[in-house]
């Protein structure tokens, strides 16, 4: 792999981690348009690493606020407020669990999946995007009917540990390549009843664990991946993810505010279609 083919794979993980279109699954299709499917799973991992920086820096306020609260249960000092960051905690700990799962039973499976199939997890993303995003709509517009105060950001509540269960088996189930992970979770949070923006953001704190343990489950590869794929390569495509990956992350945000992941969709089932015919 040379350098250049390093940062294009860096740019393409760092923009379609985020935005619902399945990064892994557009991995796999350009590997294999180059003749790259030599390259071993864990680079793929060490690009979501460097997208997992991008996370962190961008959610860095919220997450050191959880931080906080964290630290004051431990200490028996917790604060009235904390209830809802505590009750989101709690749900970010059993959608970890429940991923983790899907993420051990799946692997041999993510490994070798046909593209014909990925190509059809475009499909199953589109379908997700479409559903929750319709459903979240019309829920929307009545809840704003019926509270003409509401602000409709529901961070006062906190996603609730069920809710968190839910999404973590949405997130389960991205870990397939073709169904993006941002999208199922961001489909799955909507369809669990959590608002817009707390979706996003709930999704992309989900994913800081579900990304350190692919990349633990991977580790086995390294030997594997220092004898097909450089340095150069590794460091370049790291450092594009995530510059492109800031970028991305940003832009989705402003979508899912406006409530416009069909949009996504438009571009998913035509992808799909050129792939079951021409792959």
């Amino acid at each position: 792999m040379s350098v250049i083919e390093g940062i294009l794979l860096g740019l393409l993980q760092g923009i379609a981690e985020f935005l619902p279109i399945s990064s892994s699954g557009h991995l796999a299709i350009v590997q294999k348009l180059f003749d790259l499917e030599d390259v071993p799973l864990l680079y793929d991992v060490f690009l979501h690493l460097a997208t997992l920086g991008a996370v962190i820096l961008f959610f860095r306020k919220r997450i050191w606020s959880l931080l906080q609260v964290v630290g004051r249960w431990i200490c028996r000092r917790s604060l009235p407020e904390d209830r809802a960051d505590l009750q989101t905690i709690v749900a970010l700990l059993l959608g970890t669990v429940v991923t983790g799962i899907f993420g051990i039973v799946l692997s041999d499976v993510v490994e070798t999946i046909d593209v014909k199939y990925i190509c059809v997890g475009f499909f199953v993303t589109a379908g997700l995007l479409i559903f929750s995003d319709t459903m979240e709509s019309r829920r929307r517009k009545k809840r704003l009917a019926a509270e003409a105060n509401s602000t409709g950001e529901g961070k006062l509540c906190g996603v609730k540990p069920l809710q968190g269960l839910g999404i973590g088996l949405a997130q389960g189930f991205g870990v397939l390549p073709g169904v993006s992970r941002s999208g199922s979770t961001i489909a799955g949070a909507l369809l669990c009843g959590v608002d817009r923006e707390q979706a996003g953001e709930f999704s992309f704190l989900l994913s800081i664990p579900a990304i350190l343990g692919a990349f633990v489950l991977q580790l086995k590869d390294l030997g594997e991946m220092s004898s097909t794929v450089g340095l150069a390569p590794v460091v370049a495509g790291c450092i594009a993810a995530f510059v492109a990956g800031i970028f991305a992350l940003a832009v989705l945000m402003k979508i899912i505010r406006k409530g416009k992941l069909e949009w996504f969709a438009a571009y998913l089932i035509p992808l799909g279609i050129l792939g079951l015919l021409f792959l």
